[in-house]
């Protein structure tokens, strides 16, 4: 299935994404760019919007709609690199896109929370994580969020792009995301029922263009 085709199917399922058309093209589009310069996915979103950051790294760092077999070129330089390994070890394993759900660092997150401001728990693994080509991924269905807000400022003063999954209305995450996506919802549940397809999207998307059918 081409790329075109792929998102006509998402709109034909969900029309009212139709409005956001051009966001999810372009943010795919920046996400390709980000892999292909070496750069990783940092992710943050609080509760429902947390599991779905998790759920974007899962497709990311495994196989997702293609099985993802290593390269030849790849076996080859793993072999050359350690003999013990073998055909069966790199039969299992799957290519991988780097992604980092930055809310799992569950040790320094509850450190930063209780000992400097609870607010900034998301900006402070950004200080040790960004590299040049990232992309931060924030999820707020209000787009209002202190603490995705909070990595957002350090990630464009650190000179990353941003890319916000919100609600209709948009919130800060709208004025401030390089590419902000807003669900066409205003109730919490309902956006959260729309930003599934759309990440969803996005991941089948990226890895249509870095792993062969």
């Amino acid at each position: 299935m081409t790329e075109e085709a792929m998102i006509t199917e998402l709109l034909n399922r969900y029309p009212s994404l139709c409005k956001c058309k051009a966001e999810i093209e372009n943010a795919a589009k920046a996400i390709i760019d980000c892999y292909e310069n070496g750069g990783k996915l940092l992710l943050c979103g609080n509760g429902g919007s947390s599991a779905d950051c998790e759920h974007i790294v899962g497709e990311l760092m495994k196989g997702f709609l293609k099985k993802r077999p290593l390269s030849e070129s790849k076996r080859t330089e793993m072999k050359d690199k350690c003999d013990l390994v073998d055909d069966e070890l790199l039969n299992k394993l799957q290519g991988g896109l780097p992604a980092i759900a930055i809310l799992s660092i569950t040790a320094l997150n509850s450190a930063f929370c209780n000992d400097v401001d609870p607010e900034l728990v998301y900006a402070q693994p950004l200080m040790a994580l960004v590299k040049e080509n990232d992309i931060l991924i924030g999820i707020s269905t209000s787009g209002n969020s202190k603490n995705v807000f909070g990595a957002v400022k350090v990630a464009k003063a650190l000179g990353i792009k941003v890319i916000g999954l919100t609600g209709k209305t948009g919130g800060k995450l709208k004025d401030t995301a390089d590419i902000c996506i807003c669900a066409t919802e205003t109730e919490t549940f309902k956006i959260q029922e729309l930003h599934l397809p759309i990440y969803h999207y996005l991941c089948a998307a990226v890895e249509k263009h870095f792993f062969a059918d």
